[in-house]
């Protein structure tokens, strides 16, 4: 949540920062997917069944995609 925010993003992945130097460097953690939304280039867990659950049910869950 806390590097979404510095780069502008919101909890679905789509851009509202208001900084040319947040999308220079949108890449390092993000990847631009489909209709301009950004989604975490890794992402480490607990695999734990319920860690997923949990991460998917959070204000950011919008943002993991369930085939990767």
């Amino acid at each position: 949540q806390n590097i979404s925010g510095e780069h502008g993003l919101d909890g679905s992945g789509v851009y509202h920062g208001t900084s040319d130097l947040q999308l220079e460097r949108m890449n390092v953690y993000f990847n631009e997917g489909a209709r301009n939304k950004y989604v975490p280039r890794a992402v480490l867990v607990d695999l734990e069944p319920g860690t997923m659950d949990a991460v998917r049910a959070g204000p950011f869950g919008q943002l993991f995609r369930p085939d990767n």
